[in-house]
């Protein structure tokens, strides 16, 4: 059984570490703030100026002036600060977030990501997304492992143009979790009941022990 956005997000939220400052993505990464780990502390950064991000709000916390970068409404915690975009992109080109956990539409087994645009296709923008590849310490993946037609979105190399080059580390999906190493991907946890037929038979990146 694969596992579902809230399964990936949760166990995309056992990357964190504490006592850091994190980036969540659009799309699937913004759940992890839902699965913290009891017991730890990170600081969730949001590149529209806001450091220490709080949880999802219920329908009565509501407030319309407190977005993330992804245009979602959140909540703010007692130590929360704001600031202007220049000195947001300070802090993330100037090494100061230790991981940023990202969706892609696709990703190679040498680690490059595409997530930022399809050609052809409107794009508003691609917001932030070289800058936190380029300039944060670790970078993890959240995607599923296929796109909607079912063709896999782990390539050997990547077909959408590059938000950066060698920049991912850890790859998960619903099937599993992949680390990028010499020569290719390390599987290093699968989904309950996904056996490797049937990674191997969803993945054109080379597998490697």
């Amino acid at each position: 059984m694969s596992w579902d956005r809230n399964q990936m997000a949760a166990r995309a939220a056992q990357e964190l570490e504490d006592g850091t400052y994190v980036n969540l993505g659009i799309g699937i990464p913004t759940l992890v703030s839902n699965y913290i780990p009891e017991g730890v502390d990170v600081t969730l950064q949001s590149e529209n100026g806001m450091l220490g991000m709080g949880p999802f709000p219920t329908e009565d916390e509501i407030d319309a002036d407190l977005i993330n970068a992804g245009k979602q409404t959140i909540t703010e915690l007692d130590r929360t600060s704001y600031f202007d975009s220049a000195e947001s992109f300070a802090m993330i080109r100037g090494g100061h977030i230790a991981l940023s956990i990202l969706g892609a539409m696709e990703v190679s087994e040498e680690g490059d990501l595409a997530n930022w645009m399809i050609p052809g296709k409107l794009v508003k923008g691609m917001g932030g997304a070289m800058d936190l590849v380029a300039g944060v310490k670790r970078v993890v993946i959240i995607m599923d492992h296929a796109n909607k037609a079912g063709e896999t979105k782990v390539l050997k190399k990547c077909t959408l143009p590059l938000t950066g080059i060698k920049v991912v580390d850890r790859i998960i999906t619903n099937l599993g979790v992949f680390d990028v190493v010499e020569g290719g991907l390390k599987v290093v946890e699968l989904a309950p009941e996904i056996t490797m037929e049937e990674v191997r038979a969803m993945t054109e990146a080379t597998l490697v022990e």
